[in-house]
């Protein structure tokens, strides 16, 4: 089949969505469909598939409004696409796309069924912002994404109900995620959603291979750089007195990582050699690290702004340990991303983060309480199950959360979604 995919990300844009959406593609291409993406225009290289067809747009460079502009444009290259090479389904990924219930319907008339996919909402992205606000975690008005979200969510969240009474199918990346969208808009009986989590691609994150001499000193030089390359640990060795933690994500309010960094006094008395390396780009990055200064801790953190896919996969190789201490997410790909790379992850206890993480594979902690952040993250180094956790996190990966599987659970969707229209 011709599938569309209308995504506002899109490499080399690496968020969570463009991520889902680049790999996604491969693997349906994979399975022998034919893959169109329809994304906002960049000045940067998009990276080339085999088989997938990327079609960048127009769109206006303002936050939340671009969804707007972006959809209309969209849904012109959606017209021109099916007279050119008929479509069989669209596949848009919500809330980075704005339409009217007006719209979905021409497209689902005119064109093609229609499954959104719902990676979480504008209205719990405000939940989000403002939680963090309330911890102290940044000033909401220096960031102009963070006050168009307090601003306008609401406004913007009613293309989102459209697309969640208007769609064919919608699919959900969390229990979670389908909860809050059954709480505030109340969809009638003829709601039709599944819930299906992303996976990550478990070859390019996986567990270290000690016989590559390259990866080896890749892993060496990492651990040099920020200072925390003891013998044990250039062996990979739990006893590591350096125990390197890793934070990854955008550098806004809603990803906790003032909370982060407020627990690591408490994490350095336990473990005086530990060092926090954070990989983001946002505009937090001056406030974290004026704050670190506060704290004393600077010697002790590191924040880099961008990295490879390759470097980025080898940081979750090299690391101890991954925390994320999010205060929002419709799913959360960063837990996964260090579970398949065989590194236990710390994170917050609360949906939707517990329906991939527990126990048996890492820890958990109270949302936004850096004490309960640091005595998760003490108890974990100082355990002798971290290497057994480390495997069964890959375990569980692979088991189900795979590009793989969810390549094969979206055709069965989109395939129902074709019959239903009939």
């Amino acid at each position: 089949m011709h599938i569309a995919i209308v995504s506002g990300e899109y490499p080399p844009r690496w968020g969570g969505i463009g991520s889902v959406v680049f790999h996604l593609a491969g693997h349906f291409v994979q399975l022998g469909h034919e893959v169109t993406i329809i994304t906002r225009s960049h000045s940067e290289k998009v990276p080339s598939q085999e088989g997938v067809n990327v079609v960048p747009v127009r769109w206006a460079r303002l936050p939340m409004a671009f969804t707007r502009s972006y959809g209309k444009s969209a849904i012109k290259a959606l017209k021109k696409l099916h007279a050119d090479k008929p479509i069989d389904v669209i596949n848009a990924h919500l809330p980075l796309v704005s339409w009217k219930r007006k719209e979905f319907r021409w497209l689902q008339k005119n064109i093609a069924p229609v499954v959104s996919c719902l990676h979480g909402s504008w209205l719990g992205e405000k939940e989000g912002v403002k939680r963090a606000a309330a911890a102290r975690e940044s000033a909401t008005w220096r960031n102009p994404n963070d006050l168009a979200i307090l601003t306008t969510a609401g406004w913007y969240s009613r293309y989102e109900r459209a697309g969640i009474l208007e769609s064919s199918i919608c699919v959900s990346n969390s229990q979670s995620t389908l909860k809050e969208f059954k709480q505030w808009y109340r969809p009638d009986g003829n709601f039709d959603c599944e819930v299906i989590l992303w996976g990550c691609d478990h070859k390019v994150f996986r567990p270290p291979n000690t016989d590559a001499e390259a990866e080896q000193l890749e892993h060496e030089r990492i651990r040099t750089q920020y200072d925390c390359g003891d013998e044990e640990a250039l062996s990979y060795s739990s006893e590591t007195k350096t125990p390197m933690l890793l934070a990854v994500g955008r550098l806004v309010a809603r990803k906790g990582y003032m909370t982060l960094l407020r627990a690591m006094p408490e994490i350095i008395v336990e473990n005086p050699g530990a060092k926090l390396v954070i990989v983001g780009r946002g505009h937090m990055k001056s406030s974290l690290e004026k704050n670190a200064r506060k704290l004393g801790i600077s010697e002790s953190i590191h924040i880099q702004s961008s990295l490879s896919f390759d470097e980025l996969a080898q940081h979750f190789r090299s690391a101890d340990l991954v925390v994320y201490p999010s205060y929002y997410e419709g799913q959360g790909l960063i837990p996964l991303e260090s579970l398949a790379s065989g590194t236990p992850v710390a994170t917050v206890d609360q949906e939707p983060l517990t329906e991939m993480v527990d126990t048996s594979v890492g820890g958990l902690f109270k949302r936004g309480d850096p004490s309960d952040l640091a005595r998760c993250v003490n108890e974990m180094l100082s355990s002798n199950k971290t290497g057994e956790k480390a495997l069964l996190g890959r375990e569980r990966v692979l088991s189900k959360y795979t590009y793989e599987h969810n390549a094969s659970d979206y055709t069965a969707v989109f395939e129902r979604a074709i019959q239903k229209m009939g």
